[in-house]
């Protein structure tokens, strides 16, 4: 573990890469079709992308945006988007990275907050920052990545030509505990928060993936989540950006997943659970094989059964399929493969027992606690819960980030002091089975609490998710006539959605009569397409779920 003032910046492994490899491919973009109608690729080699982020980190500097400036980052997945973020990151000046889907309201809100001095983005990213206000109070430096215009500041050509003067740039000596970025959460139970990560952060969570995973350099990944593509340089492995919309991986288009991984012979990818069972879907159709991969990983929202299996028939016998757990503010917590779900936790979750995510990530400690929404300031005045008691998942390793920007209220929330160290309170539920493994049973703000008992929704959930008919359920509480009243909200299956829904309902009803922690639930309300998350279009906005409910049941 790195003491905080030890020296390190996350992006010194690019310089080591490109001394080591200068002529490998560090990352290959789509740009458009060829005559044959296949996909054309621009890239960078490892010397190129250091090189480019030389001349961005010195240019960046003689504009005046230096070490330590908090900069927004908003630019969409490219070759510049990488040059950026590593020209940035080696000159000590700390990206600040949102989704533009969290909305416009959220967008400026976090924006505030971060008070950033300077802003890099594409045309639309200004106009919108020019009209709506963003940052205007904090705002130093503008960049525009594209044409120049006359609000937006100098051109990102032009800072590489401020930059460019044929010597190689020194990277900043940041310390362990010195800010790298701030990346916002998703805003799926709330308003999006900063994350502030650090260099040591950025250092254990490079390490925690290596050693889980044994990744080699050389190897080839396609990560269709673009932040996490910016570790693969610092792993030694090459990129390969695919073509797909990336705010809405549920409607990536397959044959833009699958030919990549077979023309360039991936070895490793990142799908949500949305894209992976869409791909998985088309593959299944299609018999398709890609026996180049060895490892595919998900995280973002619990991977259903049906979806793990679906698509690791396309892998060979030997390769898994590892579902993550984490979040923003700790990441990598555990991990599990397809083969131990497969051969025995899925059964166990159809029967109500949660979903399993395995086993801590070495380096990472995880415990439960009691559930509170209060603060709970120090580790001595949390109450540790027994093996087999549902109760808050915390967590404690060197990648968990230690607070919020300027959001002092969220970080006593979900922080403890623990000596030294922080512990994050992932704002999860679950326990640990007699084998060690962690099962996750929902989110703390989702559970629906009972004059007698509480529900937990995943749990719950999966029971009714076994029904042929249901793609995903969701539990909400909806207070009718004082009461708080559990109920289903349902999406069926695409190519189903003409059934007779009071005959689903009775099926529904059946399950849960099979279940006694499931008996409670006797209102089932059919929702065409449930709301999700931006980022992974996995996490289900029940808050959205629960007005609509609601609205649903008074009239």
């Amino acid at each position: 573990m790195l003491s905080l003032s030890e020296r390190v910046n996350v992006a010194s492994a690019l310089e080591d890469r490109a001394h080591e490899q200068p002529e490998q491919v560090a990352i290959y973009y789509p740009a458009g079709r060829g005559m044959d109608g296949q996909t054309r690729y621009v890239h960078y080699t490892y010397r190129q992308l250091l090189d480019e982020s030389d001349a961005i980190a010195r240019g960046l500097e003689r504009l005046g945006i230096r070490r330590g400036m908090r900069t927004v980052l908003m630019v969409k997945p490219s070759l510049e988007f990488f040059a950026l973020a590593f020209g940035m990151v080696r000159a000590g000046i700390v990206p600040v990275i949102v989704d533009p889907g969290m909305g416009i309201r959220n967008l400026k809100t976090c924006l505030a907050e971060a008070e950033p001095e300077a802003f890099i983005g594409i045309p639309t990213a200004h106009v919108a920052r020019l009209l709506l206000g963003w940052a205007r109070q904090t705002l130093k430096h503008r960049v525009m990545v594209g044409p120049s215009v006359p609000f937006a500041g100098p051109t990102l050509v032009e800072v590489k030509q401020l930059g460019t003067d044929g010597s190689a740039y020194q990277t900043a000596a940041t310390h362990a505990d010195e800010t790298a970025a701030i990346i916002f959460t998703s805003g799926s139970t709330g308003v999006p928060k900063g994350v502030v990560y650090t260099h040591g952060n950025f250092a254990a969570q490079l390490q925690m993936l290596r050693t889980a995973f044994g990744i080699q350099p050389g190897e080839i990944d396609l990560p269709t989540f673009p932040v996490f593509a910016l570790f693969d340089p610092a792993l030694g492995m090459t990129t390969v950006i695919p073509e797909m919309d990336f705010t809405r991986p549920a409607r990536v288009h397959p044959p833009n997943i699958i030919e990549p991984i077979q023309r360039f012979g991936v070895t490793s990818m990142f799908g949500s659970p949305a894209l992976l069972n869409r791909v998985g879907r088309y593959g299944e159709a299609q018999g398709v094989q890609l026996p180049s991969l060895r490892r595919v990983l998900s995280a973002g929202a619990p991977v259903p059964a049906k979806v793990i299996a679906r698509f690791a028939k396309m892998l060979a016998p030997d390769v898994q399929l590892y579902t993550g757990y984490g979040a923003t503010e700790a990441l990598p917590v555990a991990w599990l493969g397809s083969q131990e779900i497969l051969g025995e936790t899925a059964a166990q979750t159809d029967q109500g027992a949660g979903v399993c995510v395995g086993y801590p990530i070495a380096g990472m400690e995880a415990q439960i606690i009691s559930i509170s929404d209060a603060s709970v300031p120090t580790w001595n005045a949390a109450r540790p819960l027994p093996t087999g008691e549902i109760g808050e998942i915390v967590v404690k390793g060197p990648s968990v980030t230690r607070a919020y920007y300027n959001r002092p209220q969220a970080t006593a929330l979900a922080k403890i002091e623990d000596s030294e160290a922080v512990r994050h309170r992932m704002g999860d539920l679950g326990y640990f089975d007699a084998q060690g493994r962690l099962w996750f049973c929902g989110r703390k703000a989702h559970r629906v609490s009972l004059a007698d008992e509480t529900l937990f929704t995943v749990p719950l959930e999966a029971i009714f998710n076994t029904h042929p008919q249901v793609f995903r359920t969701a539990l909400v509480g909806v207070r009718l006539a004082g009461t708080l009243t559990p109920v289903l909200c349902v999406e069926l299956e695409a190519d189903q959605r003409q059934l007779d829904r009071n005959l689903i309902s009775e099926e529904l009803c059946a399950l849960a009569a099979n279940h006694p922690q499931a008996a409670r639930i006797q209102t089932f309300l059919f929702h065409p397409a449930f709301p999700v998350d931006i980022r992974h279009n996995s996490k289900i906005f029940r808050e959205k779920l629960a007005v609509w409910a609601a609205q649903q049941l008074a009239r």
